[in-house]
């Protein structure tokens, strides 16, 4: 996902950090309720405060001490922590799995950065999936504790906690009386408002969606959305060609491999935690998971995998298609 190069005008100004591994742009109109820079000061503390606690990856996070303790006693942690779990449980729930918290099992058995790609050792990947399983997760509302009954066991938010930050962050907005405003986080946006550019009546913002196999600046289509968060996931972020075929990050739990049914997928709806998970799920289901987005109020567009466009039927004029995505 990506601006398109109307969004940001004379009138608006960007600031940009590196946090939870990504790049954060925050968008504001000069003028606004607080400065560009306060804007960008109240969204980027939300994204390191969040990353503090929810980041798999940071040893002194709570999520970290979780992991740690896989197989023996529960964990007492927030209740922040705990409602972002039980959106996860009940996000897996829903989406008869394709979207699982504890796919972090799987960490280590892919390398998708190694200078000579390998597949995975089928007997270790079959081993580490059999932790994979967001129904085992132990949650203690009332004690407050979370506890991951087997050793191996891991979680990881890796595909919920950007959206959950980027709601977040459009909260404390809000509440300094922002009320336009474009948040994007890696293949993420979240807007609010109207656009007003000098010449132009106010408008929606206008996104635009990477094609798969084209540059990082080539968007296929573009969408014009307002109060409303776009996540697109795709197999073209982390991966790695063998023998001619595309290797990539996002697995199919079931298989514990790389999907194979889409290039990329895209949500679009009114929460970015919604929309950062159901794009996973996309990704996995491919088109027949819109039904799914559509059921939970959202909006997808798929690129399969012969690069073939399929959208919800809430999107038959709102998408543009500037080109057909490349072979």
């Amino acid at each position: 996902l990506q601006p398109a190069p109307a969004v940001v005008g004379s009138r608006y100004t960007t600031r940009s950090a590196d946090i939870m591994a990504t790049r954060i742009d925050v968008t504001v109109p000069q003028g606004a309720a607080v400065t560009p820079d306060e804007a960008a000061r109240i969204v980027f503390e939300v994204f390191h405060r969040v990353d503090g606690w929810a980041s798999e990856w940071k040893e002194g996070s709570a999520l970290s001490a979780v992991n740690r303790a896989a197989g023996g006693a529960p964990v007492a942690v927030s209740p922040e922590l705990i409602r972002l779990i039980q959106r996860g449980l009940d996000l897996g729930q829903r989406s008869a799995g394709t979207f699982d918290i504890t796919w972090a099992a799987l960490w280590g058995v892919w390398d998708f950065k190694a200078e000579v790609p390998l597949l995975p050792n089928p007997q270790l990947l079959q081993a580490r999936l059999k932790l994979v399983d967001y129904r085992r997760v132990e949650v203690d509302e009332a004690a407050g504790t979370l506890r991951l009954p087997e050793e191996g066991m891991h979680i990881g938010l890796g595909g919920i906690a950007k959206g959950y930050a980027l709601d977040c962050a459009g909260q404390a907005l809000r509440a300094r009386g922002v009320d336009s405003f474009n948040l994007s986080a890696g293949g993420q946006v979240l807007t609010a408002g109207l656009v007003h550019l000098k010449g132009e009546a106010p408008r929606p913002w206008r996104v635009g969606i990477r094609d798969p196999r084209g540059g990082v600046e080539d968007y296929f289509a573009s969408i014009e959305v307002s109060d409303a968060s776009i996540a697109t996931s795709g197999d073209y972020e982390r991966f790695f060609m063998l023998d001619g075929v595309r290797y990539h990050h996002i697995l199919d739990l079931r298989t514990g491999k790389p999907t194979r049914v889409a290039r990329s997928a895209t949500v679009i709806c009114g929460e970015a935690t919604l929309a950062d998970a159901l794009s996973t799920v996309l990704m996995v289901q491919g088109p027949e998971g819109l039904g799914l987005i559509e059921e939970m109020a959202c909006e997808g567009v798929v690129v399969d995998a012969q690069g073939g466009i399929h959208r919800s039927g809430g999107l038959a004029d709102g998408l543009k298609v500037r080109h057909p995505p490349l072979e």
